[in-house]
């Protein structure tokens, strides 16, 4: 009767720890990142469970075995219990070390170093810079020594089944980009470069965080993750950099314009007038003026003759009208 109830006991506390694996087990693989981490933690849970159950099975029966001897003999030496546990603790410590580390060296899992040069089949490399308290993404295509194709703020959009390649920088403070949909996260440093490898395998809009405490405004530095398909992610790649080129080609447009303008304005003032004098229009255009600001200018008059002609002389005067009179 008591071993039953021992026996149910133990089974009433495995049933318990498989509803609380359940829901890890459950968690949905939207990258490929995500997948490495959920399995490497049901192969350890697939191991710890057993063991949990074991040692928690043997507590309880010793508890409850011994509860009436108060001064119980304490076994003093059993070599082949011992080498038993020891046996089997290295064995299980071997198990994780392995799995660990076959995950935890995998691109897709650990943050690559700065001169780091995974080759990949054709990835995407994109460059996330932080701020505060936002976010400014760069799409450079197959290189990240290309120029951006497309930039985008607040908004990261990623093609799906195709190897991202993510380079995470800051531009004033410490922050930290985290997707935990997606299993990233690296921090973000001023004048440093964490690279993140992934290749998104669900469509969807996921949430970004800033996961390092960067000011007042950390709480409202919130982005999205938009992973669409490949065609998609082309076509809005394509429209944001005719949309970047039509941009550029009016600022050089307001350029020409502003440069022709100053040299409209900028023609030579004081051009001479018909009398000889200078002037101050702007459009360096001749003008006539009326009187003459200059003494001493040559007025012509008519002289009478002994014929009946008149001979026109020379005549200094301080008016500009030359005037011709007959006498």
């Amino acid at each position: 009767m008591t071993r039953r109830r021992v026996g149910l006991a133990a089974l009433f506390g495995a049933a318990l720890l498989a509803l609380a694996v359940e829901p890890v087990a459950a968690q949905p693989s939207a990258s490929t990142t995500v997948e490495q981490i959920w399995d490497l933690n049901m192969n350890l849970l697939y191991v710890a469970i057993p063991i949990t159950v074991l040692v928690e099975g043997i507590l309880i029966y010793t508890v409850w075995r011994f509860r009436k001897q108060d001064e119980p003999l304490p076994t003093m030496e059993n070599r082949r219990l011992e080498i038993t546990w020891t046996v089997a603790t290295a064995i299980i410590l071997l198990f994780v070390g392995v799995a660990s580390y076959q995950v935890l060296a995998n691109p897709y899992v650990t943050a690559e170093a700065q001169g780091a040069n995974i080759q990949q089949e054709n990835p995407e490399h994109i460059e996330i810079q932080a701020y505060r308290y936002g976010w400014s993404f760069y799409h450079n295509g197959s290189s990240f020594s290309n120029e951006a194709q497309a930039t985008s703020t607040g908004t990261l959009r990623l093609p799906v089944d195709r190897n991202v390649k993510l380079r995470v920088t800051s531009r004033d403070w410490l922050h930290a980009f985290h997707v935990p949909s997606l299993g990233l996260k690296a921090d973000a440093f001023p004048g440093q470069y964490n690279r993140l490898t992934t290749k998104p395998t669900e469509t969807g809009t996921y949430q970004l965080y800033c996961a390092e405490y960067c000011g007042s405004g950390h709480s409202q530095m919130l982005g999205e993750v938009v992973v669409m398909p490949q065609d998609e992610y082309d076509q809005w790649v394509q429209q944001q950099a005719q949309s970047s080129q039509s941009g550029n080609q009016t600022s050089q447009s307001g350029n020409q314009t502003s440069q022709s303008g100053n040299q409209t304005t900028g023609t030579p003032q004081g051009t001479q007038t018909a009398e000889g004098n200078e002037t101050g229009t702007p459009q360096g255009t001749q003008t006539e003026t009326p009187q003459g600001t200059q003494s001493g200018q040559a007025t012509q008059t008519a002289q009478p003759t002994q014929s009946g002609e008149a001979t026109q002389t020379p005549q200094t005067t301080g008016t500009a009208q030359a005037t011709q009179t007959a006498n």
